[in-house]
């Protein structure tokens, strides 16, 4: 579909699940070799919006691995609301063990900051960050980010897991709002 209308919002096409396959792929590549040594990391998935990602990236991971998923939330319509909170916790014992966060989209670093503080408290060995879209213009956070599949301009975007008011996650392509 060219273009989808969501609410009171018409988005175009943005980036083609083609494009975001291979962003992908490259991303599980540098992965698959920089973990290789690592016994048994843990990829922690942000819920909702990474749901898609995860799915596709740990189909392309060769590692021995762990997978769970926190859910957190801090956007409201377009923009972010600046605060997070946690709607479900992290499960898995992560105490000396490598951790790959892994997120829809980063933009001003907010939830990526909060999520850290809290798994830093937990011990692990070290804490790697992967994100499938990243927004430089608007990252305001100090935290290197590790792996980013695709970069983007601060536009607001939706599908292939990303949200408008909990609609247009189902989309395999990404939309912007034209």
């Amino acid at each position: 579909m060219e273009r989808i209308t969501l609410q009171d919002k018409t988005f175009r096409t943005y980036i083609t699940y083609k494009e975001i396959d291979k962003a992908i792929s490259r991303v599980a590549g540098q992965l698959n070799r920089d973990l290789r040594e690592e016994e048994k990391p843990v990829f922690v998935s942000i819920l909702n919006g990474s749901f898609m990602f995860t799915a596709d990236l740990m189909k392309k991971i060769t590692l021995n691995c762990e997978v769970t998923f926190v859910k957190l939330a801090s956007y409201s319509g377009t923009r972010s609301t600046g605060t997070v909170r946690e709607v479900l916790g992290l499960c898995a014992d992560i105490t000396g063990r490598t951790v790959v966060v892994l997120e829809d989209i980063v933009d001003s670093g907010t939830t990526i900051a909060n999520l850290l503080d809290d798994l830093k408290k937990r011990n692990p060995k070290q804490i790697k960050i992967c994100t499938l879209l990243l927004k430089p213009a608007a990252y305001k956070a100090d935290i290197h980010i590790d792996y980013a599949c695709i970069k983007i301009p601060n536009n607001f975007v939706v599908g292939y897991g990303l949200d408008y008011n909990d609609l247009g996650r189902q989309y395999k392509d990404l939309y912007v709002i034209d």
